[in-house]
């Protein structure tokens, strides 16, 4: 085996390590990943918030056994591939040992190890950008037509994966016109290519279409209700965050790009950057959405500063670099991640309010991270369910009507009781109602803010009701999400879920 081999191997263990090391055990899964488990169980070619390949990858899970290994082992699988991608771009780019070391740590080292503790679209959307690059670099290095249908196959899986992928274009073909590259667009390749990804997209396309695209309520939706808060300052800033001990290293790329010349033809990678990031500047996106751009310029500033650097006293110069990524990632350790317990965060918040990591995305500052807040309460409240479940009679269905998507997942993930399933008016769960059963029972978890008058709406339509429980982790997200039981009802109560279902829809 070879020293390349070993070191390359080395890095890719080490990040699975930390990968699993980086969440205490006091915090459940995070809200969101619920709903793309429960998704494996309603598999489509699209869903209301994401397309489809978070529940191809749920139903691998599930095919698995469903635990937490394996919930944690994908994202941090897409995040190690996302090395190899950055590590054979480096060796496409002639780079040497120094500077693969240099850009695997890079990413090692990065934001990327809190994007990957988490089972969403964003690992596998960083994985897709930086991979179309290196098809890109691949072509425009050899000028083989085969790159350019891998291309298309790598933005097709992307966009099944997390529409973000279109951003990436958004900036690369202007970036091409701008270049001498712009010749690749006079090949009939590139529209047969093009033509390939349509092929692979097209099925979600349709699903789009027959559903009257549902993607762009979610935007609008997302729009009013979050990107509305999003500060453009904030998201330039937050840039500089995500790959802090690689910033050297990314702007010798850049410089790269600009002057060196062995990079001549890869020059539209630096505008494509400048383009990408201009969009989502204007358009106020969450700051995340830009990671996946900067992977492959830290394959460029490695190989550069690994040629630039690699002789004489200058290879001290070299050993610093390398060393900055592990250096500066030991005080982001401490307060980017989970892996604290959320009382120790709660009595001291200060170095989480200077970084403007308690503000959520009301805009407000709380007392935990929003995403360390989002994975607390979930097993409370699913235990909680399942012993009201347990005190009701036997053989009569009991309905779990929750709120949000996120009460309605962890109940199904984390309930003793698998043939109890809850559904939601919220996200996908309003196309996975099951009511051709009589309902008896209705089980109503309702949220802090809108538990208030449930009690007076609804129990007139039923023979008894009380409040069971609530979630009582004043840390938690969820906290003081009601637990509401309802028995016996007076009027139909499949019809009129049925009813409000198809109001839902005609509003959305």
């Amino acid at each position: 085996m070879s020293k390349k081999t070993v070191i390359l191997l080395a890095i890719i263990l080490l990040k699975f390590w930390l990968q699993y090391i980086l969440v205490s055990p006091e915090y459940d899964l995070h809200r969101d990943e619920y709903l793309h488990l429960d998704q494996a169980d309603h598999l489509a070619w699209g869903y209301l918030s994401v397309p489809p390949v978070s529940s191809w990858i749920a139903f691998i899970i599930q095919a698995l056994g469903n635990g937490v290994f394996w919930v944690k082992f994908f994202p941090a699988l897409f995040g190690a591939l996302t090395i190899l991608v950055v590590w054979k771009t480096i060796e496409e780019l002639n780079g040497n040992l120094a500077a693969l070391t240099l850009g695997a740590l890079c990413v090692l080292f990065s934001a990327l190890l809190r994007l990957n503790i988490l089972f969403q679209p964003n690992s596998l959307d960083v994985l897709c950008w930086t991979a179309l690059c290196f098809t890109l670099i691949k072509y425009f290095n050899t000028e083989n037509k085969t790159w350019l249908y891998a291309t298309a196959v790598v933005f097709g899986i992307g966009f099944l994966n997390k529409y973000n992928i279109a951003f990436l274009l958004i900036g690369i073909v202007p970036a091409l016109l701008l270049t001498e590259q712009r010749k690749v667009l006079l090949k009939k390749d590139i529209y047969l290519a093009m033509l390939v990804a349509l092929v692979i997209v097209l099925p979600n396309l349709i699903w789009q279409y027959t559903n009257h695209f549902p993607v762009l309520h979610h935007m609008k939706l997302l729009a009013e209700t979050q990107l509305v808060n999003v500060n453009r300052g904030d998201f330039l800033k937050s840039q500089l965050l995500f790959f802090t001990g690689a910033l050297i290293v990314i702007v010798a790329g850049w410089v790269a790009l600009l002057l060196y010349a062995p990079f001549r033809k890869y020059r539209f990678f630096f505008w494509s950057f400048v383009f990408t990031l201009a969009v989502f500047t204007y358009l106020k996106a969450k700051d995340y959405y830009a990671v996946g751009l900067y992977p492959i310029y830290i394959a460029f500033g490695a190989v550069y500063l690994g040629e630039l650097l690699r002789a004489g006293r200058r290879r001290y110069v070299l050993a610093v670099v390398m060393a900055m990524p592990a250096l500066l990632f030991i005080p982001i350790y401490q307060i980017a991640f989970p892996n604290k317990s959320p009382q120790y965060i709660y009595e001291h918040p200060e170095p989480y309010q200077k970084l403007g990591l308690l503000r959520w995305e009301d805009g407000k500052d709380h007392s935990l991270p929003q995403d360390f807040a989002d994975m607390l309460g979930w097993k409370e409240l699913a235990e909680k369910v399942d012993k009201v479940c347990e005190q009701l009679p036997k053989g009569e269905r009991i309905f779990i009507l929750c709120d949000n998507y996120g009460q309605t997942g962890a109940i199904n993930y984390y309930s003793k009781n698998k043939e109890l399933k809850a559904v939601s008016f919220n996200a996908d769960y309003i196309n996975w109602f099951d009511l051709d059963t009589k309902i008896v029972h209705l089980i109503r978890v309702k949220e802090q803010e809108d538990r208030h008058g449930e009690m007076e709406t609804t129990r007139p339509y039923f023979e008894k009701a009380f409040i069971a429980d609530s979630i009582a982790d004043p840390l938690a997200r969820e906290y003081g999400t009601t637990i509401f039981v309802f028995s016996n009802p007076t009027i139909d109560v499949n019809a009129r879920l049925k009813k409000e279902i198809e109001e839902e829809r005609l509003f959305k």
